[in-house]
């Protein structure tokens, strides 16, 4: 049963893809990105890769809660503030207005989902 969720799972996640323009990176970033930011040196780019690490390690973290509920949201909070901490390189950044507006959009969408999700927690028992 295990193998079944863990392959439905891995078949859920593998159906979502990205398409082609996201795996093909520029001449200067063919090199994988690590995690330890090795990968491109410009400030942009050192911003996308700070929020998904402070948002992995926090996932890591949330998700050890013994109750399931609370651990799926536990590690939705750092999700959405990776996002968040995404969004505003796009717009610190970036040039682009549609993507700057779905920036914008992104932050007050899950700006709003986090306070729903702290406030649910207060509300479990210890």
């Amino acid at each position: 049963a295990l193998a079944l969720a863990l392959t439905t799972l891995t078949t859920q996640a593998d159906d979502v893809g990205l398409p082609d323009i996201c795996k093909t990176a520029p001449m200067q970033m063919q090199q994988p990105m690590a995690m330890d930011m090795s990968g491109p040196t410009d400030d942009a780019h050192k911003a996308l890769m700070a929020g998904m690490e402070a948002m992995n390690s926090g996932m890591d973290q949330g998700m050890q809660a013994r109750d399931i509920d609370v651990a799926f949201v536990c590690g939705m909070l750092p999700h959405h503030q990776g996002a968040i901490d995404m969004a505003r390189a796009e717009l610190q950044y970036g040039d682009d207005p549609w993507a700057k507006q779905l920036a914008q959009a992104v932050i007050d969408a899950q700006t709003k989902e986090i306070a729903e999700m702290k406030d649910w927690l207060a509300k479990q028992p210890k």
